[in-house]
């Protein structure tokens, strides 16, 4: 059953710190939901360095390791912000990673809207994109990133985009889907504290892609939110073009390690004809928890074909 709300245009939290709105959406920050846990011993959000931080999943915290993601004004067809870094001041040099400097990843909290995008850096440290937040709701912002001399970091902040919004239920796991004609599988589930191989296949047509081309460094790209928090995983290619055993397609295969049971949305990024093209699953490990949609027993779960880009997925 679909939900209709309105989305009012405040914002809170971390209004009170930064004191700004950039594009058409209102900053939110929110205690991490980690489970497991009990309420009143979620990690602070705060630039301060704990054993707690070394813990979580990328994604759950504004500020990290003394790194802190600071949205700046902007137009309302912009998104902006800036990284300080432990001296107080905005960061300007990083390291590339995966073909960019920075990854920008925006998901609607029902994981019903993605996008991957890459923003400019200006020299005083602002990094600026057109907006990715694709219409009414509540959004997560995850900048992933490495400060040159410093470790990776994926830091994340809530943004609200007024208006009425329709909340679209978790949609049912299943091992295949198709978007923009191509169909995607899925072979493997992410286990628990563990390192897993995770395997996807594309065809197109009913017959394999053996040429897919390369996409930030690799034949494919994935990212795994988990339900609840939305905390992130970056989640690493098992080779890369050109090192001479990685073949371009049909599969292309991950090791990827999530941090609980739950249920978690798979985002496949792959180039092929020159476009980009975002493959989504839901996958449940540890146990389907409470409230978790159901298997799907057989066939292609449309999560993309003509929906794809409705609303919020795409690619800069």
């Amino acid at each position: 059953m679909r939900t209709v709300t309105r989305l009012a245009g405040f914002a809170v939290g971390l209004a009170a710190i930064f004191g700004t709105t950039y594009g058409i959406g209102r900053v939110v920050d929110r205690a991490p939901v980690v489970e497991g846990r009990h309420d009143g011993d979620a990690a602070p959000a705060t630039g301060e360095h704990d054993e707690t931080a070394d813990r979580l999943p990328g994604g759950l915290l504004v500020s990290e390791r003394g790194y802190t993601l600071e949205p700046v004004d902007a137009p309302a067809d912009e998104f902006a912000f800036r990284i300080a870094g432990p001296d107080g001041r905005p960061v300007t040099r990083y390291d590339v990673a995966h073909d960019k400097q920075m990854h920008l990843i925006v998901a609607r909290r029902d994981l019903s809207g993605f996008r991957h995008v890459h923003p400019e850096l200006a020299p005083d440290g602002t990094w600026r994109v057109d907006t990715p937040l694709a219409g009414p709701g509540q959004w997560r912002a995850f900048a992933d990133f490495a400060p040159t001399g410093g470790e990776p970091l994926t830091l994340g902040v809530d943004v609200t985009v007024p208006g009425e919004l329709t909340e679209r239920p978790l949609p049912a796991p299943a091992t295949s889907t198709t978007v923009d004609g191509y169909t995607v599988t899925l072979t493997g589930t992410p286990q628990p504290g563990r390192t897993s191989p995770l395997t996807l296949t594309v065809s197109r047509d009913g017959q394999p892609v053996t040429d897919l081309e390369p996409y930030l460094g690799a034949y494919g790209h994935l990212v795994a939110l988990r339900r609840g928090d939305l905390a992130y995983l970056h989640v690493h290619p098992d080779g890369t073009p050109g090192d001479g055993r990685t073949r371009p397609g049909p599969a292309v295969t991950f090791l990827a390690e999530v941090p609980s049971a739950g249920s978690y949305r798979l985002y496949l990024d792959f180039q092929h004809g020159g476009r980009v093209h975002t493959a989504e699953f839901t996958v449940v490990t540890g146990g389907a928890p409470t409230g978790a949609a159901a298997p799907t027993p057989s066939g292609p779960a449309p999560t993309g074909g003509a929906d794809h880009g409705t609303p919020g997925h795409g690619h800069n």
